[in-house]
């Protein structure tokens, strides 16, 4: 069986900096797991930490390219244009393959970031997302409100309606996949993929919540101060627009307002502020449901020394 790490946690924890210490230890090749590095030419504000002209390389025409970042391969950035959408379905078919070659040079893959969707879909088994997207029901469901899709969603799946938060209620995003989901759940039998067991070692690294705020804030003032707001003009310029699933993302659907002249950029900043402390909520949320991570407060000076020694322990172990 293949061992498979996994670092996750909300944002501003240091998981990608712990990954890469790690890497170096254990031959390793990091995997990211973060819905909005997956975008080309969006770096400042998803946080890709790159180096100073790194370039992206390319050694296959069927595997996706990749960064080096102090030696170590870096996988899951730049996978599509910001024109483009992308799914999980999509992630999970390009990493799938990723981690094939990575076993195949007898190399430790890390797979690490704050996307819980995303490390779930490498992982576990989600039979939903082999239903296909459906074009025509996304049409005719385009100019419904959330509350309309809501009421839509309870009539297709009560069950699957009464699961969800306040948010996913008001995401028309995510209600339409539960609808189209819902409307070919009779066929997933059908399309459920195979299922890939691994040799698992989840680490989480957490933060007392008003600690983490700080970080987050310090987090968001530096990417101001990086270029952000070149970097999105970049992106207008380049043929990206607001309405593109790129720029629904944290750090970037925030500034629409201020590029249309109505609103400051402190304005910005403090509702960007304010996407990023409510997103880490709900990724804690989300990865305190799975059991099977083992908890770092990353407050502990010896935090890192303790992820150390666990992870050797579980390397060493025969697969």
């Amino acid at each position: 069986m293949q061992k498979l790490l996994v670092i996750c946690g909300p944002t501003s924890t240091g998981k990608t900096k712990l990954a890469l210490h790690l890497a170096k230890k254990y031959n390793s090749e990091l995997i990211s797991a973060d819905s909005r590095q997956v975008y080309k030419g969006m770096n400042i504000g998803t946080g890709k930490e790159l180096p100073a002209n790194s370039k992206f390389k390319i050694q296959s025409s069927k595997l996706p390219g990749y960064y080096e970042i102090n030696e170590v391969r870096v996988w899951g950035y730049d996978l599509v244009p910001p024109t483009r959408s992308f799914s999980v379905a999509q992630y999970k078919k390009i990493i799938d393959k990723v981690l094939l070659t990575i076993f195949n040079r007898k190399k430790l893959p890390i797979l690490v970031g704050g996307t819980g969707l995303y490390i779930k879909a490498i992982i576990d088994d989600i039979s939903t997302l082999g239903v296909p997207r459906n074009t025509n029901l996304r049409k005719s469901l385009l100019n419904k409100t959330s509350d309309e899709l809501y009421a839509l969603l309870s009539q297709f799946d009560p069950i699957k309606s009464a699961s969800l938060n306040v948010s996913d209620k008001k995401n028309p995003r995510r209600l339409v996949r539960a609808i189209e989901v819902a409307s070919r759940i009779n066929k997933l039998s059908e399309i459920k993929p195979k299922k890939i067991n691994y040799n698992l070692l989840l680490i989480g690294l957490i933060l007392f919540r008003q600690d983490l705020y700080s970080k987050i804030a310090k987090r968001v003032d530096r990417r101001i101060d990086q270029g952000m707001e070149t970097e999105i003009q970049k992106l207008i310029s380049s043929g990206v627009r607001w309405g593109n699933q790129s720029m629904s993302g944290m750090g970037y659907k925030q500034w629409e307002g201020y590029f249309s002249k109505k609103e400051s950029l402190k304005k910005v900043i403090d509702k960007w502020k304010v996407a990023e402390r409510s997103y880490s909520r709900k990724q804690i949320a989300w990865f305190k449901k799975d059991k099977r991570i083992t908890w770092f407060d990353i407050a502990n000076k010896g935090y890192p020394q303790n992820v150390e020694s666990l992870v050797r322990k579980w390397y060493k172990e025969t697969s």
